[in-house]
């Protein structure tokens, strides 16, 4: 256990804590902008279905039931533009983190290999190569690095956490003509995992009405999934963090090939969250519901920072607003510490690379009154 911890990094939010005392013992009590934990009710909707499943003695279907494989299929035809995907190309996960650092690992990724991720990224993509013994690299720039050969796994984000950068259509398909590329040069295998959990959450144009692309889409695609997974979860759209509701699609031998592996070692989600899954996918009128919420507490915690002397980059979808002073860089750890005396706290732009350390990630995940309360405070009222 030893060697295995002392090859990670530490765990970054320990980091915060001095800052969270800070921001708590601010006289009207904090509001914690930190962390993107759902606040809002589970849907109905959804509790009714795990209730009634709950009567469930026996074990569960590593693959999925059909009926929830048959509902992301038609969900990813209705909502992504992603028609036809075969139902045994989808696997059931438990959340999608689990799969974002141990798939390197299902993938028998070790010394030697590359695992790309944006420069400015969700930690557990680094983790993950890390736990696999592979080679964890950030990049801007994956197409340039795939030239350069040694790259087995391409993690994509869009849209993206921190900074809500998406990825057009055009720029997955270089991603993915580039890694094939690569794949016949060198005569092994390179993945293309795409982790698309905000994609519902699209707020400036073209992506609020055109919708974020999948890559699975079959404008990147061209019809051929070899190589590709789509990652995606219902904690963000559906309030279901606490489920660990998520699920996998794209290049059938790959699914299965990690089928197998997951069937070994019994990683299985629950048979009552598997019928919740179903009866989530199913009805769009809960996600819109929860967008809204999402999409006014982001116009009003957005107008109070910039009223505030912030600038909001990218954020162009997701759960988060990308911050910075809006004259002259400062060190992320210095907004962390000014925010937090006024009881806010937010996560420090260090914790998502090095390129980000001139930025703070707000969350929109507070409740209506959480949010307008910080936006009193950055504002004087």
């Amino acid at each position: 256990m030893g060697l295995l911890t002392g090859t990670l990094p530490d765990f970054p939010w320990d980091t915060l804590v001095p800052y969270a005392e800070r921001a708590r013992a601010h006289e009207r009590g904090v509001v914690d902008l930190s962390v993107g934990t759902p606040v809002d009710p589970t849907p109905t909707v959804v509790r009714d279905a795990l209730a009634g499943a709950a009567d469930s003695p026996g074990y569960p279907l590593t693959h999925g039931t059909p009926a929830l494989r048959e509902a992301v299929v038609r969900w990813f035809a209705r909502r992504r533009g992603v028609p036809g995907l075969d139902p045994a190309a989808v696997l059931p996960t438990v959340g999608s983190k689990e799969l974002v650092a141990l798939l390197p690992s299902l993938l028998s990724l070790g010394d030697g290999d590359v695992v790309l991720h944006p420069a400015a990224a969700y930690p557990t993509y680094d983790v993950g190569a890390r736990l696999a013994g592979a080679t964890p690299e950030p990049t801007s720039d994956p197409v340039a690095r795939l030239a350069q050969g040694g790259v087995r796994l391409v993690w994509l984000n869009s849209p993206g956490n921190p900074d809500g950068r998406v990825l057009g259509v055009d720029e997955l398909r270089a991603v993915v003509d580039a890694a094939r590329a690569a794949a016949e040069r060198e005569g092994e295998p390179v993945v293309v995992a795409s982790d698309e959990c905000y994609a519902e959450l699209a707020w400036d144009e073209p992506w609020a009405s055109s919708g974020v692309p999948s890559v699975l889409d079959p404008r990147v695609t061209g019809g051929d999934l070899t190589g590709l997974l789509a990652v995606y979860s219902l904690s963000k759209q559906s309030n279901l963090a606490g489920y660990r509701a998520a699920f996998a699609a794209g290049d059938p031998e790959l699914v299965a090939r990690l089928l197998e592996t997951r069937k070994h070692a019994g990683m299985i989600v629950p048979g009552p969250v598997q019928a919740a899954i179903e009866a989530a996918l199913a009805d769009d009128a809960h996600v819109g519901e929860q967008r809204e919420r999402y999409r006014r507490r982001r116009e009003v915690l957005r107008a109070a920072f910039e009223g505030a002397g912030y600038k909001v980059d990218g954020s162009h979808a997701g759960l988060y607003l990308w911050v910075r002073p809006e004259h002259g860089a400062q060190d992320c750890w210095v907004t962390v510490a000014d925010l937090a005396e006024l009881g806010i706290l937010v996560a420090p732009g260090e914790f998502y690379g090095a390129q980000a350390a001139g930025h703070v990630r707000v969350a929109l995940t507070a409740t209506d009154a959480k949010v307008a309360e910080a936006a009193a405070r950055l504002t004087g009222a």
